[in-house]
């Protein structure tokens, strides 16, 4: 059994002039949210031992504020290949980690968090939305990640940010 945890990069700043996309920062509500949706990975109990990451400056910050409130330093793969990437690029990403890891966790953008979803749900594009921050989370049996097939998992989780509202307490 593998465990997979989908990941959008929390709010970012709006792009300044000038400013290239993949180099906006967290606005302050997303390096709050990012936290936030670490401490609920804690309190589930769901602790990546790896998580692969787009380089891109939101979603590395994302990844990095989640990784610190799960009080782990699990091994964080930068991969540009999530950056615009589609919902297979994704999937893709999955099948090539090492067999040992158990639970994995991805971090990148819309709409490949969405597509990724769906094709691991085998469900219907557009099937669910994700904001930012949020956390989607699937169980495969499988024993491989290389055996990571379309429709080969079940949806267990969404979590939304504003589930938790402003409070630091996650319980």
């Amino acid at each position: 059994m593998k465990a997979i945890v989908l990941m959008r990069h929390a709010k970012a700043q709006p792009i300044a002039p000038g400013q290239r996309d993949f180099d906006r920062p967290l606005a302050a509500r997303g390096k709050e949210d990012a936290a936030r949706m670490g401490r609920v990975l804690l309190a589930m109990k769901l602790l990546p031992g790896t998580i692969v990451a787009s380089p891109a400056k939101r979603a590395k910050e994302t990844a990095q504020l989640a990784a610190k409130s799960m009080k782990l330093s699990p091994e964080i793969r930068w991969d540009r290949g999530l950056y615009e990437a589609s919902g297979a690029a994704w999937i893709e990403a999955l099948r090539s980690l090492p067999k040992s890891v158990e639970v994995a966790m991805l971090v990148a953008h819309s709409p490949g968090i969405e597509e990724a979803a769906a094709l691991l749900a085998g469900a219907p594009r557009g099937f669910l939305d994700c904001p930012t921050g949020g956390l989607i989370g699937f169980e495969s049996e499988i024993a491989a990640w290389s055996a990571l097939r379309e429709g080969g998992a079940v949806l267990r989780f969404l979590v939304r940010p504003k589930m938790y509202g402003d409070s630091n307490r996650i319980t």
